[in-house]
């Protein structure tokens, strides 16, 4: 039979309802796919990345990530990281496939729990070779009812050349919040940092 008018009104309605809470937030964000590649790995809301055994400077990294009020925990956003190696490059084993390729194996996956709760240990990343480039984390973030998109990086509030380079602070979109963290040391000689995430915050088109 025939589709009536009234289908085919209520199919035209669907199709730009869905359109419409489909319409992307943050920009263009080449890579942020790479949030998806964690494959059949169970994540929870703490991740040690491969390189934590390794030697260097041992980094414990945490937060909250919040909704867009600042104040309610956000359950079940997966938090996607990758940074450089010790040497300043993104490491590769020669298998890699996806994203893999371009951020290397020093990457990891986290979920928040029902606080809001994340936590990492990685080793602290060097500076790309014969550069002055600050040290930094890569962060992205996907939210369970919207597209994945890329918040500021990670970086140190000690780095020396974060300092040399007042503009890179001046520069810092703020995207979800400030990226720069602030380390002190435990005991054990593991450098600890805590960054809180807004989500939404200085998003494009939120």
């Amino acid at each position: 039979p025939r589709p009536s008018m009234k289908h085919i009104i209520t199919v035209i309605l669907a199709f730009a309802f869905t359109a419409a809470s489909a319409q992307r937030v943050g920009g263009s964000c080449e890579g942020c796919e790479a949030v998806f590649e964690y494959g059949s790995k169970k994540l929870t809301s703490i991740d040690t990345l491969p390189d934590f055994k390794e030697p260097g400077p041992k980094l414990e990294i945490s937060g909250t990530i919040y909704q867009s009020d600042g104040k309610t925990p956000a359950k079940g956003v997966i938090l996607y990281i990758y940074h450089t190696d010790q040497k300043g490059v993104y490491p590769q084993k020669g298998n890699e496939t996806g994203w893999a390729k371009r951020h290397g194996y020093l990457r990891g996956w986290i979920k928040t729990n029902a606080d809001g709760k994340y936590k990492f240990y990685t080793l602290r990343p060097a500076s790309y070779p014969n550069s002055r480039a600050p040290q930094h984390i890569h962060p992205v973030v996907k939210e369970p009812n919207r597209n994945e998109y890329y918040i500021d990086e990670y970086l140190f509030a000690d780095d020396p050349f974060l300092d040399e380079k007042e503009k890179e602070k001046e520069n810092q979109q703020q995207r979800g919040g400030s990226g720069i963290i602030t380390l002190t040391k435990k005991q054990d000689g593991t450098w600890v940092g805590k960054r809180d995430i807004i989500l939404g915050m200085n998003i494009p088109d939120y």
